[in-house]
């Protein structure tokens, strides 16, 4: 199993419908949103390109945001862990 972990940037929330969007893909087996982390269970990966997009609520109008983390391992070898950052998109 695959674990997706997306820190959440400061004053920001997972979108329901972002959510609701995640959940129909077939490679998705749960997700779970605990304090300001999303996280994302996959039963496995193979060699196909994955692209998530979450769309991201602002609840608290926050100045100077800093990069928030994303974290992907396999659940039972944690130790290949691969970590990237974000920022936020404006549209």
């Amino acid at each position: 199993m695959v674990i997706i972990e997306v820190s959440l940037l400061s004053g920001f929330v997972l979108a329901s419908r972002s959510r609701m969007l995640l959940e129909q893909r077939t490679i998705i087996k749960k997700i779970e949103v605990e304090d300001n982390v999303v996280y994302i269970y996959l039963e496995k990966l193979n060699d196909e390109s994955q692209t998530f997009v979450l769309q991201l609520e602002q609840v608290i109008q926050m100045k100077n945001l800093k990069p928030a983390s994303i974290k992907i391992y396999d659940y039972y070898q944690p130790g290949g862990l691969q970590i990237s950052s974000y920022s936020v998109v404006r549209w």
